[in-house]
């Protein structure tokens, strides 16, 4: 029995090509899609029209993510359309907008898939934890913390979020964090996806895959797109993202979200601020801001 699981595809259309190309050669029997297809990227629409299609043709089984719950947040009533709050989430309205309002079926998937091996041990694939989609194991993760967020445990746990890959045996539990199809953040641009494979002999194997991919096509989709233009200031940090492989977007928010909100400076400056320091400076530049 052999499963793949992906995630974090974040409307990057040429990984999301190449890890299925990949797959393809690998023949699982079952793909899960864990969570995050769309936002965050340049090219949320055609990978949630991709991913639809394999559902379809394929049965690849879909989770949901935090991001498509940002998306959601979009059509929720009394949503600001203007002002800090609106301009911290712009980037999600422009997806919004990009996936025509027709958002009925990403509100219908689910937040868990379990597998029951012939010999009963359970692999379980939720985006980040059992408690929510946003509470993530990231490597430096206690054992305590991640015995909390896979309860019950299951033999196999396999989460996302992170865009940090990791396999670790917690007790009885082995869990792996399949890192990120479309924005890894551990400083190496080729994505990464999750191979596990039953026998009766060894039971439950994982391994994760690295793969390069045409990572300047995915740059040059933030321009042709209209993201990196229309998604808010935000989009452009999260080109440096890109082009970093790492997150910015913590770093911003834990040093200048609640001064935005509070309306103490714009967040265009704050995405500026956050630009200038050491390890961000080196991968600034056309098409994205200078400072």
């Amino acid at each position: 029995m052999k499963i793949a699981v992906i995630s974090d595809i974040h409307g990057n259309l040429p990984a999301l090509e190449r890890v299925t190309e990949d797959m393809g050669q690998w023949q699982p029997d079952q793909v899960v899609v864990n969570g995050d297809i769309v936002n965050r990227g340049p090219c949320s629409l055609a990978c949630w029209q991709f991913v639809q299609a394999r559902a379809r043709q394929d049965n690849w089984q879909v989770l949901k993510g935090n991001h498509e719950e940002y998306v959601l947040d979009c059509a929720a009533p009394g949503s600001p359309l203007d002002g800090p709050s609106f301009k911290i989430r712009e980037y999600a309205h422009w997806t919004y907008q990009q996936l025509n309002g027709d958002i009925t079926s990403i509100a219908a998937l689910p937040d868990v898939y379990s597998l029951m091996a012939p010999d009963g041990r359970e692999l379980r694939a939720v985006h980040a934890s059992m408690g929510d989609n946003r509470t993530g194991i990231y490597p430096e993760s206690t054992e305590a913390e991640i015995r909390e967020r896979m309860t019950p445990p299951p033999a196999v746990f396999v989460t996302a979020h992170t865009h940090r890959p990791l396999v670790r045996q917690v007790g009885e539990t082995l869990v792996a964090n399949v890192g990120s199809v479309g924005a890894p953040f551990d400083e190496d641009k080729r994505l990464s996806y999750g191979r596990f494979t039953w026998t009766p002999t060894h039971g439950w194997q994982v391994e994760i895959v690295r793969l390069a991919y045409d990572w300047q096509q995915t740059e040059r989709d933030y321009v042709r797109s209209g993201f990196l233009e229309l998604g808010g200031p935000l989009a452009q940090l999260m080109l440096v993202e890109h082009r970093k492989s790492r997150g910015l977007i913590f770093r911003w928010a834990s040093r200048y979200q609640t001064a935005v909100l509070q309306g103490e400076l714009t967040l265009a400056e704050s995405v500026r601020e956050i630009m200038k320091d050491e390890d961000v400076r080196p991968y600034l530049g056309p098409p994205g801001w200078t400072l």
